[in-house]
């Protein structure tokens, strides 16, 4: 059954009365209804669907099946022949500033440049086209923002007329359509011409205002992020308040900013550099100390420690640096944390283990992961056993194999 489209009659009706067609769920058991007549506004054509409500009940999702609209209802509705619809205006106003912009925006890119739009996306707080192009300058951008916002501020009108196959020679069309019948077309007078099911406002001086946000690479295309109207003004607040915090945060102006924050990346890189070098003198001084403290088991000398909620990479560091400094040492460092055990192993070159078997003769015992080479290697896994039965058995794997293979 076909519903009768209102908001393509009166894009503007924010409440109606309509028949009860049939209430029924589709496949994944949602209920829905369908009107003789309707103003919600189905998802398409790049538009969201509209949200309102019907006879009080929330209107979640509107889709059209086969000329058939289904509203998609929070609860059942009482099985009446009359049903009073209110249209979620604001959700649908913005809809129709965004699509009319996206027209405008496109149309400009495409008249300033020749940059086609392949595709739109009109989301919540952003909207996107993507361009059939690879690079886009900022003095392009500028241009075509400044056109897009004067064909605005001119308040043209913005015209929906059906037409047939036949008449489409009249018009010069931005991009090809995709349809045959039910043609549609949204019209901003020698401006743009283009197929289109969606809402838009009756004059372009309705969008109010369009702002280029930012645009990035996307493969061999550009996508473009934009907003308009009122959520111009959103964008602007938000701003405005990162802004004010800022400027206490980095206390100068809003046009002194910039060289704020530079000034402060440079002193943040210097200071990182500093730490660099304070923490390599500390990783030094402590491999010095430890190997002052090494041990010896079967006539080899072994430096082994526990540390706890230790960052690994410090350990591997600190393990490099002393088989750096004595190449007749084997290191065995566990990190112990809450739940699991990471231990790291290193050899100096004058001996002939293997810290990559040592490693996989131990990891079944915290049934964990571990990888390396015959010089330096490291595991974890969980804590089913103590750091000290870990170190225990790691130098455990030292006797087994001095008495072994490199006895």
């Amino acid at each position: 059954m076909t519903t009768e489209k209102l908001y393509y009659e009166n894009q503007y009706i924010r409440s109606f009365t309509s028949n009860l067609l049939k209430q029924d769920k589709d496949e994944n058991g949602r209920i829905y209804i369908v009107l003789e007549k309707t103003a919600f506004y189905p998802t398409g054509g790049g538009q969201p669907h509209d949200t309102g409500t019907i006879n009080g009940i929330n209107v979640v999702d509107v889709v059209e099946v086969d000329g058939e609209i289904r509203h998609f209802i929070e609860k059942p509705i009482d099985e009446q022949n009359e049903c009073n619809c209110e249209i979620n205006w604001d959700r649908r106003f913005d809809h129709m500033q965004q699509h009319a912009g996206q027209h405008i925006l496109s149309a400009a890119f495409e008249e300033t440049y020749g940059y086609k739009t392949i595709s739109f996306h009109l989301g919540k707080e952003i909207c996107t086209i993507d361009l059939d192009i690879a690079n886009l300058t900022e003095e392009e951008a500028a241009a075509v923002e400044k056109l897009a916002n004067h064909i605005i501020i001119e308040n043209r009108p913005i015209e929906a007329k059906w037409v047939t196959v036949s008449e489409l020679e009249h018009y010069s069309l931005r991009k090809e359509l995709s349809v045959s019948e039910n043609i549609r077309l949204v019209i901003i007078p020698n401006f743009d011409y283009n197929g289109c099911g969606g809402t838009h406002p009756s004059s372009t001086g309705e969008v109010q205002s369009l702002k280029i946000l930012q645009w990035e690479k996307q493969k061999k295309h550009t996508r473009v992020q934009f907003v308009c109207g009122n959520r111009v003004i959103t964008q602007l607040s938000q701003k405005q308040k990162v802004i004010q915090s800022l400027t206490g945060i980095l206390n100068a102006p809003q046009d002194k900013m910039e060289e704020a924050a530079n000034r402060i990346l440079k002193q943040s890189k210097e200071f990182e550099k500093n730490l660099d070098e304070l923490k390599n003198k500390l990783l030094d001084y402590e491999a010095s100390t430890l190997i002052n403290e090494q041990q010896m088991v079967d006539n080899i000398k072994i430096v082994k420690k526990i540390f706890y909620y230790y960052s690994i990479p410090d350990l591997q560091k600190l393990a490099r640096t002393i088989v750096g400094k004595t190449n007749d040492v084997l290191v065995f460092f566990i990190n112990e944390q809450e739940d699991k055990l990471q231990f790291v192993c290193a050899k100096g070159t004058e001996l002939p283990f293997n810290m990559n078997e040592i490693v996989k003769r131990n990891i079944p015992l915290v049934n964990g992961k571990g990888a390396g080479n015959d010089s330096f290697a490291q595991g974890g896994g969980e804590k089913v056993l103590s750091a000290n039965q870990l170190m225990d058995e790691l130098v455990s794997s030292v006797r087994t194999l001095n008495n072994g293979k490199y006895s």
